[in-house]
């Protein structure tokens, strides 16, 4: 349980880094203050909450203003049988440029802790990563890693999507990942599906659809087995995520948006 949670954790997040390639919309969507809640569940079985936090106001990061965006994934119930998750995901996302300058993971699932930061270094294409101990107090590891180019993390992937013109694109038309996760450079093909209307807990959306191709793995089903929904208005916010088992399939589903920029 603890790694289907983890690896859809990684995909929802991962996915929304797609469109770097996309002509910028240059408007920001989001704002300081934003906060979606999520439920995560297997068939009639609630495994846990996750939820996605803007900083109430910019923080500094090296003298320049960025968002403090806080992911956070949390088992519930029944789910904690097979082990408790406690994850908390970050990025500081520059205003500007919309690109991270630090990301981090602190990770509780079962007795395994990781504490994780990696500082981006975007003009000279670097990055640092730093691994505390358990505690979170001491450094025991630091590498540096040599970048293609700009990349996004896990979490700033997701707001940097969000900031692009999504109107333009076909159904089919594929589209290359790029981004930097777990001491490696990522490049996955995303495929845009088309539009669809969903009932949601904040009404009729009318949504994005976008399928990611994996490598074959044994936690998921087929080639396209995970499907995203994104709202089709300013917000663009996700709202669904439906990833299939190779036994039945597991939904992450919005419950609450609250401090939207666009009402």
């Amino acid at each position: 349980m603890k790694r289907i949670f983890g690896s859809l954790l990684f995909l929802f997040f991962f996915i929304h880094s797609c469109l770097q390639a996309q002509e910028a919309y240059n408007q920001v969507p989001f704002t300081f203050g934003e906060e979606l809640s999520f439920e995560v569940s297997y068939g009639w079985l609630n495994l846990a909450d996750a939820k996605m936090q803007v900083s109430k106001r910019a923080q500094d990061q090296n003298n320049r203003p960025h968002y403090k965006i806080d992911v956070y994934g949390k088992t519930k119930g029944a789910a904690t049988i097979f082990g408790k998750v406690n994850d908390n995901w970050g990025t500081y996302l520059d205003v500007e440029t919309n690109l991270p300058s630090l990301s981090y993971r602190h990770i509780e699932e079962g007795k395994y802790r990781k504490h994780e930061y990696v500082h981006f270094d975007q003009k000279n294409r670097k990055a640092t990563m730093k691994l505390f101990d358990k505690e979170n107090k001491n450094i025991k590891d630091t590498k540096d890693f040599d970048l293609p180019g700009q990349v996004q993390d896990l979490v700033s992937g997701f707001y940097y999507l969000r900031t692009q013109d999504l109107r333009g694109l076909k159904p089919g038309e594929e589209i290359l990942i790029r981004g930097f996760f777990d001491k490696e450079i990522y490049n996955i093909k995303l495929i845009y599906e088309g539009t669809e209307t969903l009932d949601t807990n904040l009404g009729k959306k009318e949504t994005y659809i976008f399928s990611p191709q994996l490598p074959k793995n044994k936690l998921f089903r087929g080639e396209f087995p995970v499907k995203v929904w994104v709202t089709k208005d300013q917000n663009k916010i996700p709202v669904k995520i439906k990833a299939n088992l190779f036994i039945g399939s597991l939904n992450l589903d919005i419950i609450s948006a609250k401090g939207l920029k666009n009402n």
